[in-house]
């Protein structure tokens, strides 16, 4: 059985929490300390509880019993947090997701050629997708048995996806306009091919190699990129 790396777990959530922690301390008076509030630490923790108890279990056999216990929490806190276990893997997903997104566009520097920097690109986003292949699982397929709910998140996150290439590729300082920007669609069909290609991967169980998917995720955006000029 494969280990569950829980470190790497906590690693996907953790950066949506520390983003919502960081706009409270900008938004609030200067004169008021800064503080967690306790109601944004549960639900941190909770979403970590989901992830190691979906990571051991799968969602389909994972109970709220699971989450609180593996989150240190009453089912009570759950209940202030979360309707129920679909709604906690939403949020799970969106946090992974977002987190995802923000490796990518940290990989990215705006002052430097695109085209070169598509590589290391594509390699920072596939490697912290393969952090956990088990958890990697159960948000890349089970979001999408959660019905309108999953697939709406699931649009979200790639719509993130597609506005961050649409950015990169047609607002490069410095450089000349494009004649014919990449549009909306495009982006939208190479965020399509990305995730076929993970989810190819997860069933072809290699969802902890998705390094080799670097160099034809690369391949389809520079041709989609090149058919827009």
């Amino acid at each position: 059985m494969m280990q569950i790396n829980y470190g790497t777990v906590k690693y996907l959530i953790e950066f949506s929490a520390l983003r919502s922690a960081s706009m409270r301390e900008v938004t609030a008076p200067i004169a008021t300390p800064a503080a967690p509030a306790a109601g944004t630490e549960h639900r941190a923790r909770l979403l970590e509880g989901m992830a190691r108890a979906v990571a051991a279990k799968g969602y389909a056999d994972t109970t709220i019993a699971d989450i609180v216990r593996e989150a240190s929490v009453s089912r009570r806190t759950f209940y202030e947090n979360f309707a129920d276990k679909a709604e906690c893997l939403t949020a799970l997903y969106e946090a992974a997701s977002g987190n995802a997104i923000a490796v990518l566009r940290a990989a990215i520097d705006p002052h430097s050629d695109w085209e070169a920097q598509v590589e290391q690109a594509m390699a920072a986003y596939f490697g912290v997708l393969a952090r956990n292949p088990l958890l990697l699982r159960t948000l890349f397929i089970d979001i999408l048995g959660l019905g309108p709910t999953g697939l709406a998140a699931r649009r979200r996150a790639n719509q993130q996806l597609a506005d961050l290439m649409l950015d990169v590729v047609n607002n490069r300082p410095g450089e000349r306009k494009r004649k014919a920007p990449l549009q909306p669609m495009m982006a939208m069909a190479v965020v399509g091919g990305i995730n076929e290609m993970v989810l190819h991967s997860i069933e072809q169980d290699r969802a902890g190699h998705l390094q080799e998917l670097v160099e034809p995720a690369s391949t389809l955006l520079r041709a989609a990129i090149s058919a827009e000029f």
